[in-house]
């Protein structure tokens, strides 16, 4: 379960910005929208969260900035050679911020024990990283890891708490790798909860972009899978009466990189299972491939299996713009499957930026799930919840929206042409 999100000095965001699930004392819809984490510090936390703001207000770098995370996790160790640089661009507008590292923090609980997990790096290397565990009321300092810039070396206190071969993974760490991410490619067991919540546990998915057709399809694959699918489809009103699959020819381009030579271009040629749906009318029923579905239909179908499976195993979703492609009610139907104390026994989260006003609505989401962005003077993205405006508990959140009672909106002029 998430706790908290915290950045700095990337894209958009100079200050440090922070996005947190914990929820307040508010006791509206406690039982349906707060997740009790067993955990005695923090017992209550937000089963979703949405963030409003105007286009290159810097909602999407908040998401990026996720997805930088924990890329730089899952790839650093292993996909990252010698001497490349990281793509992580710094707050470009004043001359300091662009020489100064960008860092990146995430607080969850796996299992009843809360993580506190990060990292700052320029494009040329890690420059800190740690990791604190609360067991208990006090932290245990696993490890720490600091560049001393006057010796050239990384600098390490490993706590007692971390056992295994602690030499092998310091020696082993690159200049541009995580601690973290060597260790576990080296088998430390005490290490792999974290790095796998961090790389498993937070689907993310960019502005433009959804899931491949493949894990809905490959949720489907089973008998149980495909009655849940179905079933979730149809209760958004896709009228799909049932699905077969068929496999059909499918080329991959790619590139094959070798140390001193030039990108060598690769086709491969593979059979992959695609969905023919069902449709039946009063008057005849008809197959329809999924190209041939509305954009809508195929969106709703790439993500309906990352969905169940978030569900099912207490994830937490991370969507940029939710809302392309698809109805509000559409939306509404998926918020409340996060909502929903049947279909949500996992503590599965959601996360998402969108532009429809119609659902800041007090039936929808309590106040401290509600997180806005708006930009300072220096064009620096600020992050801030709804909370700060201490509205009323029925108060009409998306006509208080713009009216810019809370911010967070776009200053438009008069323009002719």
């Amino acid at each position: 379960m998430l706790v908290e999100f915290r950045v700095k000095n990337f894209r958009s965001i100079r200050a440090e910005q922070r996005l947190s699930l914990v929820a307040d004392k508010d006791s509206t819809y406690e039982e349906s929208h707060l997740i009790e984490t067993g955990n005695s510090a923090i017992p209550r936390l937000l089963k979703s969260a949405v963030v409003y703001g105007p286009n290159a207000g810097g909602k999407s770098n908040l998401i990026n900035a996720l997805a930088f995370m924990r890329t730089i996790v899952a790839t650093s160790a292993t996909q990252i050679r010698e001497g490349q640089q990281f793509n992580c661009p710094a707050f470009k507008l004043d001359s300091k911020s662009k020489e100064q590292p960008s860092e990146f923090e995430l607080t969850f609980i796996n299992q009843g024990v809360r993580y506190q997990y990060g990292f700052s790096l320029t494009p040329e290397r890690v420059i800190e990283e740690w990791l604190l565990v609360y067991k208990t009321a006090k932290p245990q300092m696993w490890f720490s890891r600091h560049f001393n810039a006057k010796s050239g070396k990384d600098e390490y206190d490993l706590g007692s708490h971390l056992t295994g071969q602690r030499a092998l993974w310091q020696e082993s760490t690159r200049s541009n790798a995580l601690f973290l991410s060597k260790a576990v490619d080296l088998n430390s067991e005490r290490l792999r909860p974290i790095f796998l919540w961090i790389v498993e546990g937070l689907i993310i998915f960019g502005a433009g972009s959804q899931p491949v057709f493949d894990f809905s399809v490959g949720y489907a694959q089973t008998e149980e899978g495909k009655v849940a699918l179905l079933h979730f489809l149809n209760a958004a009103d896709l009228s799909i009466a049932d699905m077969t699959f068929e496999n059909k020819k499918m080329k991959q381009f790619g590139f094959h990189l070798e140390d001193g030579k030039p990108p060598l271009q690769t086709l491969t040629e593979f059979e992959a299972p695609m969905p023919i749906f069902l449709h039946q009318a009063e008057e005849g029923t008809a197959t329809f491939e999924i190209q041939d579905e509305s954009t809508g239909t195929q969106r709703f179908f790439a993500f309906a299996g990352p969905i169940l499976d978030v569900l099912k195993n207490g994830r937490v979703l991370i969507v940029d713009e939710l809302d392309n492609s698809l109805h509000t009610l559409m939306i509404k139907f998926l918020i409340s499957q996060f909502h929903s104390t049947n279909n949500n026994t996992q503590g599965a989260q959601l996360i998402f930026t969108t532009h429809d006003t119609s659902l800041l609505d007090h039936e929808i989401f309590r106040r401290d799930q509600i997180w806005l962005v708006k930009k300072d003077p220096a064009q620096a993205t600020i992050l801030y919840p709804l909370t700060d405006f201490s509205p009323r508990k029925k108060e009409a959140l998306g006509r208080g929206y713009l009216m810019g009672r809370y911010g967070a909106l776009p200053f438009l002029t008069d323009f002719e042409l």
